[in-house]
């Protein structure tokens, strides 16, 4: 059991090297559709036309599905909280491709990640067995998980259709809030598909059973909306604060959510617990660390339900008189002169 707790840690190391990697290059692909079109953080799609867009997205594929294989020989308690690691992969990179400067503090908080990822590790409980993807069936359809569900989806609406059009270029949550709360389903029915694999290569096929495939159907989905707002997030906000704002709220409901489907707690002694959650916390804490030594960039779009009002510009005519315009169609006359310095002399 201890070996299979190795195998999944080795690749989700992999796993954050990928996703770390990725968070740059995908920047830098937005950055470049930005340049010839609408940004993806007002809501363009021309980054699907960037090849560098593209090699980002493979690279995370590349990533994820070493996370993916990960989920099936570990629980999520102890792969989920190794994306930290990305976290660091992301700000060292961003530091010399980005050039968004990674300071002394930062440096600091990617050591509180590796020092609390190395903790979590060494009290991981051990991988629950299961034998059949009725049995996951089972487990998800559990009043606790259904009620945490209900609340996940009831969140992610709330914010992708009220918040997000009013506060989601100024406010770094609201993007970042229905990629963690949708992503920690993402893993649920991830690892669901990933033990069906598993069972069904040693000998029991389980591509018979509907729930494989709904458990399919919604991973796919989630993984769609996660990519749409998570490349919203990228576009607008500075790539090292969405990373460890992302890792702490996927991370935190991923584990919320893995908790009370697999009780993954059951059986654990209260000092692993402890041990656990202390590892946790200074992940977090490497994370806020990170967050606090970086300058967010400048939004691009305010409120979008806030009227923009008229303005009045006054210019210098040549003959010195001056002309009055209300900017409303945005036109300016085309006898403006330079007022030159010694005019008023």
């Amino acid at each position: 059991m201890y070996s299979s707790n190795l195998t999944g840690f080795i690749l989700a190391m992999v796993s954050s090297a990928f996703i770390g990697s990725s968070f740059i290059i995908k920047k830098k692909g937005l950055r470049k559709a930005g340049v010839n079109g609408p940004r993806a953080g007002s809501g363009g799609y021309g980054y699907l036309l960037e090849p560098l867009w593209w090699i980002g997205m493979l690279t995370m594929i590349i990533g994820e599905i070493a996370n993916f294989v990960a989920y099936i020989y570990a629980p999520a308690v102890l792969v989920t909280p190794l994306g930290a690691l990305s976290i660091i992969v992301s700000a060292v990179l961003a530091h010399f491709m980005l050039k968004e400067k990674l300071q002394k503090m930062g440096m600091l908080g990617c050591l509180l990640c590796i020092v609390g990822s190395t903790v979590i590790v060494l009290h991981a409980p051990e991988e629950r067995s299961i034998s059949s993807v009725e049995e996951i069936w089972a487990l998800a359809t559990q009043p606790a998980f259904l009620l945490y569900t209900a609340s996940a989806v009831a969140t992610a609406l709330v914010l992708s259709l009220y918040c997000a059009p009013r506060y989601g270029q100024t406010n770094i949550i609201v993007y970042i809030g229905i990629c963690s709360v949708i992503g920690s389903l993402t893993v649920m029915s991830v690892k669901a598909i990933g033990i069906a694999i598993k069972l069904t290569l040693e000998g029991t096929n389980q591509a018979g059973y509907l729930q494989t495939w709904i458990f399919a159907m919604v991973a796919i989905t989630c993984i769609i909306i996660q990519l749409n707002y998570l490349n919203m997030a990228l576009d607008t906000f500075n790539t090292a604060i969405v990373s460890p704002i992302y890792y702490a709220l996927f991370t935190s409901f991923t584990i919320l959510a893995s908790a009370i489907m697999f009780k993954d707690y059951s059986g654990q002694s209260a000092g692993s617990i402890a041990s656990e959650l202390c590892g946790f916390i200074t992940v977090l804490s490497g994370t806020a660390v990170l967050h606090s030594t970086r300058d967010p960039d400048t939004p691009l779009i305010t409120d979008l339900y806030t009227p923009l009002s008229p303005t009045v510009s006054w210019y210098i005519q040549g003959n010195g008189e001056l002309w009055k315009q209300k900017d409303e169609d945005g036109s300016t006359p085309s006898f403006i002169t330079n007022v030159r310095q010694d005019y008023f002399k």
